[in-house]
């Protein structure tokens, strides 16, 4: 049980009894707990328990599909359908190639964070990360509280 007193943060000490229960009770493709029964069992926020589902995420034990639920990994596996690269890269490789061929064009608004997420099942954060890369690759711009646009071609990176 985690320590309310301890030093290390309750979601860090939560992370990894979830990570001996997934590497001890359960399989690739198993359902792991849900944030509602983390907050049950542990007793913390709904904060608290994202945060450690986050962790396991980002360690690349298991993956969440909105909606359905948080999976455990294969060996080796990022994220769903076994993508080796993190999904953030997958969601920013895709928006580019519709850059590159026309579909998206210079000054259009690309799809709101809300469509993405939609899109890919993704969580918002993770949408977030994609529009970040491409913005620092040079592909799009984004203006506060309207959205993220089309960078000029001239602007767009070489290769």
């Amino acid at each position: 049980m985690p320590n309310h007193e301890g030093g290390a943060h309750l979601y860090l000490q939560i992370s990894e009894v979830l990570r001996a229960r997934i590497v001890a009770e359960l399989s690739p493709g198993d359902v792991v707990i849900s944030e509602a029964e983390i907050q049950r069992e542990f007793k913390v926020a709904r904060t608290t328990a994202r945060r450690a589902i986050r962790v396991l995420r980002n360690q690349g034990l298991v993956h969440t599909r909105q909606g359905e639920g948080t999976f455990v990994n294969a060996p080796g596996q990022i994220g769903p359908m076994g993508r080796q690269s993190p999904f953030y890269r997958h969601i920013a490789g895709e928006v580019r190639e519709r850059i590159k061929n026309g579909e998206l064009v210079s000054s259009q608004q690309i799809p709101s964070e809300v469509v993405l997420v939609r899109e890919y099942g993704a969580a918002r954060e993770t949408v977030r990360r994609a529009i970040a890369l491409l913005r620092e690759e040079g592909w799009v711009y984004s203006i506060p509280h309207r959205g993220s646009f089309v960078s000029p071609q001239e602007q767009w990176p070489i290769g």
